[in-house]
């Protein structure tokens, strides 16, 4: 007897290419395993055999091999309407069953992964009768029957670990065998092949250019379902070192290419899309963002001065709290959005350089071809900066307030309640903004609207996310954690906000109060205390420290006072973990941080989504930068055109807060997004 060899059913209806598609994974994993494949179409017995044909499959064929035993099954004869030959299918390392049924329930406790694969209506049609013929057409009705029949009974699809949608292009095997990398009972096996296509080569290229990002980004991006651009749009000249620092590099990227991936997570579960394949697993989100990330798998090219080399890029979502000490909250919109970029652009604002990146792949040199041509179209057109929505286009939404003038208030004593029983001592209280916006040129386009906003609102963290139907527009000025390549860890949190003024002595004046307001440094050095802590399980001992404190830092529309901790990490530790242990972001709970969410979650009464959570990227070469979903517009599309808007603001409360004060400042913090919607705050 051999040992139980890993098994995967490759399931569909007829015509979806399931055949062409498990010889054509056998091939490739018989580079590495020794790989035995079974055909259904084997042994159904006859064209009214389906029920028939699975069970014999079940019994005389996988409950042997599941056991590592040879299988003995009768073949059926087409052409004789009747039994054939005995054959014999041996065990091996890996087993490819593949045809309709081969994941029927009656399977399912023998495998080890399913694969759906899926086709058009008309292609299934085309290919199975091109594939058999004469001999197929007469039946095509009579088993399509027993294929409706059996999936009415029998939902395959909704309980695979893969699907695919083959368009028979040649490029199903590839996507499917890195989709099932993701799957923890197949994965081991797979490691020899994956190894193997995994030795990652980066390619890069310098370009003496400064193109304008925008167009840049819509030209190389703008028809991409999932895309991303970090966008520091602060220009970092003038500024201080440190903000210069968080100001110097925009990411350009989305999931195209070969290597390009999507994820989504959603209370607990983790959805991959890669190519025309999908996987679906359970588990928790930085659990699984730890096998995709950490370990050095690329080194940065000579000269490249950015810790960024290709990688996963996108947001992670407030209520992924659940993992970090949090209750479980489910939100409208996923936990966590990533795409894998294989390929981007990465623009170096204090050198003036650009720096196209890709994996090294067949597709790579034509990408780079046109990213070349894009960099200097951008870089050359006159007044090529894009602008937003032209005045008077859209019409303005009309937000309103989860929680009224009152009612915040209200929730502000109730928080100091809390902070006088001893149950925290600073609770970062929110309530969100939200619009309905029409379909059509009247509703809210997130690409314009997302141009306007960081025109009027430089940032250093400034980014727009496209997944799919949903997009995120972002000026957040704070940084959450950086990682970089070598282990050292740096937070930067920001407690303290006052409003710009055109006249420039009012300005000082408001600056200058900032600086020396009592309470506000109050409020920083709590959660630089509380940072302190959450870098210190990971780091080592003696390396935390606080370079920066309550330093005053003067944006767009705002005055805010900042703080920097740094510290390094221990070496071998893991670092997706690491950021699980400052998630979400101190300065967005309060502190301490697991009981204050818990006050949160009961005075808010409602998840935060996106806002609260972190933006930024997961580098191949360990390397991480995370900024702080503030000043942050969500942009979630309606199946009729329409979209719901979203805008998360709040502020800090400590024993001497003022209730109205804490109100004026949620205002203020509103007032970037909203005054480039052409929008007003709601009234109570």
């Amino acid at each position: 007897m051999s040992p139980a060899p890993v098994i995967i059913a490759i399931d569909g209806r007829s015509g979806s290419g399931k055949t062409t598609l498990a010889i054509e994974l056998a091939a490739r994993l018989r580079e590495h395993r020794k790989v035995s494949l079974f055909h259904l179409e084997d042994i159904y017995p006859g064209w009214n055999g389906l029920a028939a044909g699975i069970e014999r499959y079940v019994t005389t064929v996988l409950s042997p091999l599941r056991r590592g035993e040879s299988a003995e099954w009768v073949s059926w004869d087409w052409e004789r309407h009747y039994d054939g030959d005995a054959r014999i299918t041996r065990p091996a390392e890996i087993v490819l069953v593949e045809g309709v049924g081969a994941a029927a329930a009656a399977a399912l406790p023998l495998l080890d992964a399913v694969i759906w694969a899926d086709s058009s209506d008309a292609d299934r049609r085309a290919r199975a009768l091109a594939r058999d013929g004469n001999t197929y057409e007469p039946f095509w009705d009579q088993w399509a029957a027993q294929e409706a029949e059996w999936l009415a009974a029998d939902d395959v699809p909704a309980r695979a670990d893969v699907h695919v949608f083959n368009r028979a292009d040649g490029t199903a095997p590839d996507d499917v065998l890195q989709a099932l990398q993701y799957i923890p009972a197949v994965a081991p096996a797979l490691l020899p092949e994956l190894a193997a296509r995994l030795g990652l080569q980066l390619l890069a290229e310098r370009i003496d250019a400064q193109p304008e990002a925008g167009q840049l980004f819509a030209e190389l991006f703008g028809g991409s379902a999932n895309a991303v651009w970090l966008d520091s749009s602060l220009d970092p000249a003038g500024l201080a070192p440190e903000a210069a620092e968080r100001s110097r590099f925009s990411i350009l990227a989305d999931d195209g290419g070969r290597f390009g991936q999507a994820v989504r997570h959603s209370s607990g579960r983790t959805r991959v899309s890669t190519g025309q394949a999908s996987v679906t697993t359970d588990g928790p989100f930085f659990r699984w963002l730890d096998g995709v990330w950490g370990r050095r798998a690329l080194r940065a090219p000579e000269a490249y001065p950015c810790e960024f080399t290709l990688g996963w890029l996108g947001y992670l979502g407030y209520e992924l709290k659940r993992e970090t000490g949090g209750n479980d909250v489910a939100a409208a919109t996923p936990d966590a959005c990533l795409l894998f970029a294989g390929r981007a652009v990465v623009l170096d604002h204090a050198e003036g350089t650009t720096w196209l990146l890709s994996l090294d792949a067949p597709d790579a040199g034509d990408w780079l071809e046109m990213a070349r041509a894009a960099v200097a179209a951008a870089a050359s057109a006159p007044g090529s900066a894009p602008q937003g929505n032209a005045p008077g286009q859209p019409t303005a939404p009309r937000f309103t307030a989860r929680d009224t003038e009152a009612g915040y208030k209200a929730k502000v004593t109730e928080a100091q309640r809390e902070i006088a029983e001893g149950n925290t001592y600073e609770v970062c209280l929110t309530t969100a903004l939200t619009a309905a916006s029409p379909a059509g040129p009247q509703g809210t386009d997130p690409w314009p609207t997302y141009l306007d906003l960081r025109r009027r609102n430089p940032a250093p963290f400034a980014s727009f996310l496209r997944f799919g139907e949903l997009a995120v527009a972002s000026t957040s000025p704070e940084r959450f954690l950086q990682i970089a390549a070598d282990g050292r860890m740096r937070a930067e949190p920001i407690k303290g906000t006052r409003p710009r003024d055109t006249e420039p002595d009012v300005d000082a004046a408001l600056r200058q109060e900032l600086e020396s307001s009592a309470k506000d440094r109050a409020e920083n050095i709590m959660i630089v205390d509380l940072l302190r802590n959450d870098l210190s399980h990971f780091a080592v001992p003696g390396s935390v420290a606080v370079s920066r404190l309550c330093a005053i830092e003067s944006y767009a529309t705002v005055h805010q006072m900042v703080s920097t901790i740094d510290a390094r990490l221990r070496p071998g530790l893991p670092r997706a973990e690491a950021v699980a242990a400052c998630f979400p972001a101190g300065s967005m709970t309060g502190a301490p941080k697991v009981s204050t969410m818990a006050i949160l979650e009961r005075l808010e009464a409602a998840p935060r989504g996106v806002y609260s959570g972190a933006i930024g990227y997961f580098s191949l070469n360990g390397a991480a930068d995370l900024s702080v979903a503030i000043r942050t517009l969500v942009i979630s599309a309606l199946d009729d055109g329409a979209a719901d808007l979203s805008l998360g603001v709040g502020g800090a409360v400590t024993a001497d807060s003022s209730p109205q004060e804490e109100y004026e400042e949620v205002r203020t913090k509103a007032f970037g997004v909203l005054s480039a919607l052409g929008a007003q705050f709601p009234s109570a």
